[in-house]
């Protein structure tokens, strides 16, 4: 029978190093652009409904995720549905709030694991919330850090965000502004975007040699990272190419600002099959993320199969039959 799980089974399952393999197999893998189709949008007045759906290379299933919100009122929704490839079964409902962010995080710390350099790591934090404690895990589960710098314009959010993180074992400090925490950093992590969406990185706070993650700017109203810090970088790595490039507040005003950028934009599928690829490229270097159906179904699949090995979750009283076509 199908099984459901909550959000707290899926924290319960979830775990990154083994999330971020499963991901590195995923992308690894061949697939094209029909397996997952971009994502569609609907919108009314203060509500969208999003959908992200696609036919896993990896794990035997196919599904979709959806996001109701609600923005007048602050309320979000997540839901994916897998669904065997080849009975079409339904599998599994799975809560993907946690997801969300775990999947975010663990494809982020995938692609920083490819375009960092290959030492222990002086890491800025733009952002306290869940989105940016997130990311610090991901991150420290498969990489050394010698230390970071996180900033929002709450001291309390700051300090808070220290202790939450004091049990990774990487010392971490409060910045006073975005310049402090991405001084000196080899690796900046954006993860916050501000209430007038104006930008949060600035290209000249950066290090020549930096790798920026930004995953903050999804939909073309909103902003995360300056037009300047993508004028200056040598490559721009995107987990959606064509999304990234269309569809994102900071490229779109990278685009009015007359600045080029197309012809350094990569897929990460690529740089995953072919870590080599990027090795040419000597400035700083961007992941830019929107979220993408790949990496929902891979984690809610890693999550189903555990959840079945353990006997998590609970079993729907009815099937969805399906049908002879």
């Amino acid at each position: 029978m199908p099984l459901v799980l909550t959000d707290a089974d899926v924290r319960t399952l979830f775990d990154w190093r083994s999330a971020i393999a499963e991901l590195r197999k995923a992308y690894a893998l061949p697939y094209s652009p029909a397996m997952f189709p971009p994502r569609t949008m609907a919108r009314g007045d203060g509500l969208w409904l999003r959908t992200l759906s696609g036919v896993n290379p990896h794990a035997g299933l196919m599904g979709a995720k959806l996001i109701a919100a609600s923005i007048r009122n602050r309320r979000a929704s997540y839901l994916i549905s897998l669904f065997d490839q080849e009975s079409t079964q339904l599998v599994a409902l799975v809560d993907g709030a946690s997801i969300t962010g775990f999947r975010t995080a663990a494809t982020s710390a995938l692609a920083a694991d490819a375009l960092a350099p290959a030492r222990p790591l002086a890491v800025g934090v733009i952002g306290s919330g869940f989105e940016a404690r997130m990311h610090l895990r991901a991150l420290s589960s498969i990489r050394q850090m010698t230390g970071v710098r996180v900033f929002s314009p709450n001291p309390a959010n700051r300090e808070r965000f220290a202790q939450e993180l004091a049990d990774t074992g990487v010392p971490i400090a409060s910045a006073d502004s975005g310049r402090a925490a991405a001084a000196g950093a080899d690796l900046v992590i954006c993860a916050a975007r501000s209430h007038d969406e104006s930008p949060t990185l600035m290209g000249d706070w950066l290090e020549a040699t930096a790798t920026v993650i930004s995953i903050g700017s999804t939909l073309p109203e909103q902003r995360e990272i300056d037009t300047s810090v993508v004028a200056r970088a040598s490559v721009i790595v995107a987990d959606v190419v064509e999304e990234v490039a269309h569809d994102t507040g900071d490229m779109l005003a990278a685009r009015r600002a007359g600045i080029d950028f197309e012809p350094r934009l990569m897929a990460l599928a690529d740089v995953v099959a072919d870590p080599t690829r990027v090795g040419k490229y000597d400035g700083f270097r961007i992941y830019k993320s929107v979220g993408a159906a790949l990496q929902d179904l891979t984690i809610a699949a890693m999550c189903v199969t555990r959840a079945r090995e353990g006997s998590f979750g609970t079993e729907l009283p009815a099937a969805i039959v399906p049908v002879l076509k």
